[in-house]
């Protein structure tokens, strides 16, 4: 099964997103920040990355755009996951190159239909 890196600051949104994604046989890998979620990618180079935005260190468009920088982990999909979603915040996550973006609260079949996706299906 595939390998999903959480990089959330929030216990409770960590402890949902985790939740669920293993409920449906996906190993996890947890970060808090930015800083240790691109170390983290670096490290295990894992299926699909799910990004936190507003983060307390580097921000989440910060820290995908280092693991993008990296050759090894260049193609790893990552998904935005944030409660900001203004038209704005969304110009700025497609821009950036994010694979998908998910809002909190999380709805769960848009969650999981998502994650399905990126990791089965060609980019957007």
């Amino acid at each position: 099964m595939s390998t999903i890196l959480i990089v959330e600051d929030n216990d409770k949104n960590m402890k949902l997103a985790r939740d669920i994604l293993r409920a449906k046989g996906y190993d996890t890998l947890e970060a808090v920040n930015g800083e240790d979620g691109v170390r983290l990618a670096l490290q295990h180079k894992p299926d699909l990355v799910l990004m936190d935005i507003q983060l307390p260190d580097i921000n989440g468009i910060q820290a995908f755009q280092r693991i993008r920088a990296n050759a090894e982990t260049a193609d790893t999909p990552v998904v935005a996951f944030t409660a900001s979603v203004t038209a704005n915040d969304r110009s700025r996550i497609g821009d950036a190159g994010f694979d998908g973006l998910l809002s909190k609260p999380v709805n769960l079949k848009d969650f999981l239909e998502t994650i399905k996706r990126v990791l089965e299906g060609p980019r957007i």
